[in-house]
């Protein structure tokens, strides 16, 4: 392999274009096709990387009316046959994200099929903090109060909005 060589160079220099992978021409297709709610918005930490991306969603009804929770997402070399990978950064007390991040939506494991875009996740994962789900946990304890008390669970997610302990966890404020 000589330096000068043109074709199939070995090492692309700054600038060339490396031909766009299928994940990333449909992420592309996607993202131009994005049609947020108005409670929801992205952030590209790397313009260059369409491949992984925030999404920050502030609901305005519901238990968590007036939070913000951001959530990360990682497209992988297969989307769209995969779905991306997505956890919440947002430490929250809610029966479907476990106080790891990790986020129980349907879309995002058994149902998910290629047609389905990135607008899919956004409205599911706003739909979860509209309507949490109890009866497919991954936060059981959340689950239980919700089902037993919707009072108490509600005061639960306010505490932990406002930066507090539940039971014994300590929610850091995520209240705009």
């Amino acid at each position: 392999m000589s330096d000068g060589k043109k074709d199939g160079e070995a090492t692309p220099k700054v600038g060339n274009q490396k031909k766009a992978s299928a994940a990333q021409l449909r992420i592309t297709k996607d993202l131009n096709e994005l049609n947020l709610p108005k409670t929801c918005s992205t952030e590209f930490p790397d313009p260059d990387d369409l491949l992984n991306f925030k999404l920050v969603i502030c609901p305005d009804e519901g238990f968590y009316k007036g939070g913000k929770f951001t959530f990360s997402f990682k497209v992988g070399p297969n989307y769209p046959h995969e779905p991306p990978k997505v956890k919440c950064e947002t430490q929250v007390y809610h029966p479907n994200i476990d106080l790891c991040g990790n986020v129980c939506l349907n879309i995002l494991r058994e149902d998910w099929k290629p047609v389905l875009t990135v607008n899919s996740i956004v409205y599911g994962l706003q739909y979860l903090f509209l309507e949490p789900n109890p009866e497919d946990p991954l936060n059981k304890e959340a689950a239980e109060v919700l089902q037993n008390s919707r009072r108490v669970f509600e005061q639960n997610v306010q505490k932990a909005m406002r930066g507090g302990h539940v039971g014994n966890v300590y929610f850091e404020k995520c209240l705009k």
